[in-house]
């Protein structure tokens, strides 16, 4: 499309003219910035195209342009825009298009090009006009820095020192309200503009009126927080410090339970201690740091647990730090008024109840009372090494057991040589402790009563502290009747104990001139290791002399209590020199069990004990298998858990408690429910030294011969394949619990 513009001064109505194309093709060129400049012009608002006709489309050279036709007018709507509503307008008003032409094109070129130069060029003028131009920013940056000296040299030390005196001499006259108050007007005066003094009505957690205790069930003992015994002279040392010993939201209450060392309660340790022990409504003695409070008090909350002991380990704190006995508090409130979550507690505000945020009794306590809870002396030793505060292995006992006087018969006194050597250890071990020795696990010396009668005394007092015996208890040393002749040294030990059993009789041995070999065996034996070896699964040691004819003899002839007159074991040992190896053998073993970091049980012994007491005339497939495989697990279990436990180097804290657990319960897999009177329910125990085979079995096999079913026997195999398959089962876990605790740690 292309229209020539017409001026009305310049052209006269009805003249027409002739224009060939490439007056045409320059026409539209030009149109196109004449229509632009028009729409400055004034009167020009619209162009109307009027009755226009095309002539000879086909030669435009001979092409009559009416211009008569074109008429200034104007239009609301502009001229561009009523241009395109004449819908007929592009049909009246067509014609090829333009010829191409050279010198057009070399014109839009030079014009592109003067372009790129043009802009080319201011690029490089604005950068180095930029580069060479002033700027301000160095100027300021100068005086703000001069600005920011001369405020901080205002500062002195002096000043501080006097406000912080002042302060602190107003906390010990006034209240928090009053403090603020003063707060506002200091700064006042100080010259700050604007200062608010803004009051929210929120719900506080205060201590009660008197002090919270903590009482030891073992002793009765009531302690405060920090440590101090509850009495009237206490309370006046730490004077209104005790009653702000407490944790801000807790739970109210009292809880009595037993007290699980949980360490810093991290998910590994509770992850651990769940699976070994029951931890519901217990009490948990938690380290603080680490790991947030919320989040580990979270964590116990989930594991069931009661009540919290929270305390600071002293080997956390510098050296110079001295605050075993410093009560503090904690507050388990993450932020805010609790009773108005996420809104401000203004007049008006929806108040929720929620004074505890837990569910958990949670008592802040000092280092102090956490010593005297676990027995443990000073943590810092005189070269500066910090001993951290934890339970020692739950408090793991070693049962030591002799008998004292109850036979009718005023004869009887092999009860004095059992008390004799007992005594003798335990005046040795004192020599120790008062020097400021302790073992690692707790030695406990037991003299027992109504021996003769059935094991009374053992009986009754192993029934009343059973749960307390089942968690703790690691082993029974027996001194029942240590000298009953004085040819031969006789060890009797489960197997688990005896590697350690035959190693100390090596050891004693060698002091001797003349030493026999020594005799380990696991047979029943008279006498109170009954409960501990048949009701509890606790591996048993016991050394005694005996007569090699009596060996020879026939088992079970101790039934028969024969009186023996002082002279005669005076006969037996004139120099006493027996009981003195019975008391150093018994005593090594004795303190290897109590201090040794990891106990020194022998997985891998149990299970060949275990294959050995099948081998026999009826051999069983299926029992066979379970042995086989439950000796692999132990060997993989000795190999892999208790080799590196066992070095030094190589030894990681957490390893040793989790072994020391499996290694600890593992003979309680082989406790039976149903054996033949007199049997001992410990599988792992034979009759005698003459007989191989599992007790049960044969004791089955004896009653088989009376009976014409066998049912008898087929009930003792299967309880043979639990006790097996358990055992089998409960070293594959253990390896389990280390490869997802341990491996997952790291």
């Amino acid at each position: 499309m292309a229209y020539q513009k017409v001026n009305a001064d310049q052209r006269a109505p009805g003249h027409s003219q002739y224009l060939d194309n490439d007056d045409l093709q320059a026409t539209a060129l030009d149109l196109e910035w004449d229509m632009e400049k028009e729409l400055e012009e004034p009167g020009f608002d619209q162009f109307q195209l009027d009755s226009a006709e095309i002539q000879n489309l086909e030669n435009p050279e001979t092409t009559d342009l009416n211009l008569d036709s074109i008429q200034p007018a104007t239009s609301p709507k502009g001229r561009f825009q009523r241009l395109q509503e004449e819908s007929d307008y592009v049909t009246r008003y067509t014609r090829s298009a333009p010829k191409s032409n050279p010198c057009n094109f070399c014109r839009l070129l030079k014009i592109l090009c003067t372009a790129i130069i043009l802009f080319i060029s201011g690029i490089l003028i604005g950068y180095y006009a930029h580069k060479k131009c002033p700027s301000n920013a160095t100027s300021s940056a100068t005086l703000d820095l001069q600005l920011y000296q001369e405020i901080l040299e205002t500062i002195q030390a002096e000043d501080i020192k006097e406000s912080f005196r002042n302060l602190v001499q107003l906390y010990k006259s006034e209240d928090d309200t009053e403090i603020s108050k003063k707060i506002k007007t200091h700064w006042t005066a100080l010259g700050l503009e604007d200062v608010q003094f803004v009051n929210y009505s929120v719900l506080l957690n205060l201590p009660g009126p008197g002090a919270s205790s903590v009482t030891l069930s073992s002793s009765g003992q009531c302690l405060h927080p920090s440590g101090r015994p509850c009495s009237e002279e206490a309370r006046t040392h730490g004077g209104q410090d005790l009653l702000y010993s407490y944790a801000a939201y807790s739970a109210k209450g009292a809880l009595e339970a037993g007290v699980i060392d949980v360490s810093y309660g991290n998910a590994d340790d509770l992850k651990r201690i769940q699976k070994m022990k029951n931890t519901t409504n217990q009490i948990a003695l938690l380290k603080l740091g680490k790991w947030p409070l919320l989040y580990k008090l979270s964590l116990l909350e989930k594991a069931g647990f009661g009540g919290v002991l929270l305390y600071v380990d002293p080997c956390d704190l510098p050296k110079t730090a001295n605050l075993s006995y410093d009560a503090f508090m904690v507050s388990l409130n993450p932020g805010g008024d609790p009773s108005t979550p996420g809104y401000p507690s203004v007049d008006g505000s929806f108040r929720q109840n929620r004074a505890n945020l837990t569910s958990l009794l949670v008592q802040p306590v000092s280092a102090s009372l956490v010593a005297k809870l676990i027995s443990s002396p000073n943590s810092r030793t005189k070269t500066g090494v910090c001993s951290p505060l934890e339970l020692p292995n739950n408090d793991r006992y070693i049962i030591v057991g002799s008998q004292h006087h109850t036979a009718p018969s005023s004869y009887g006194q092999e009860w004095a040589s059992s008390t004799a050597v007992i005594t003798a250890f335990i005046r040795a071990l004192m020599l120790g402790v008062k020097k400021g020795w302790r073992p690692h696990r707790t030695i406990v010396f037991c003299s027992w009563g109504g021996t003769a009668f059935g094991n009374i005394g053992s009986y009754e007092w192993g029934e009343d502290f059973k749960k307390v015996l089942q968690r703790n208890a690691v082993a029974y040393v027996s001194l029942h009747s240590p000298i009953r002749g004085n040819s031969s040294l006789h060890s009797m030990a489960s197997p688990s104990l005896r590697q350690l059993v035959i190693e100390k009789s090596h050891f004693n041995c060698s002091r001797k001139a003349k030493c026999q070999e020594s005799n380990v065996s696991s047979v029943q034996i008279p006498g109170d290791a009954d409960y501990f070896i048949n009701h509890l699964g606790v591996p048993t040691v016991e050394f005694t002399y005996e007569d090699v004819k009596t060996l020879e003899g026939p088992s079970f002839l101790s039934e028969a209590l024969f009186p023996k007159r002082t002279a005669k074991i005076e006969e037996m040992d004139p120099f006493f020199n027996l009981h003195e190896t019975i008391t150093k053998l018994t005593g090594e073993v004795i303190l290897q069990i109590a201090n040794e970091p990891v106990l020194p049980f022998n997985a891998l012994d149990v299970a060949l004990e275990v294959q050995n007491s099948l081998k026999g005339d009826q051999p069983n497939t299926q029992l066979l298998a379970l042995a086989s495989r439950l000796r692999e697990s132990a060997e993989l279990f000795q190999s892999d858990e208790m080799r590196p436990a066992n070095d030094p180097k190589e030894r990681i804290p957490i390893r040793v408690r989790m072994l020391n657990d499996i290694l600890q319960d593992m003979e309680k897999n082989f406790l039976v429910q149903q054996v033949p009177p007199g049997f001992y329910r410990n599988i792992l125990y034979h009759l005698d030294e003459k007989t191989s085979q599992f007790a049960t079995l044969l004791g089955a096999r004896e009653r088989c011969k009376l009976l014409a079913s066998n049912e008898t026997l087929q009930e003792a195999l299967s309880e043979v394949l639990n006790s097996i398959n358990s055992a089998q089962v409960y070293f594959k876990a253990g390896l389990d619990v280390f490869e997802s605790v341990l491996v997952g740690k790291n």
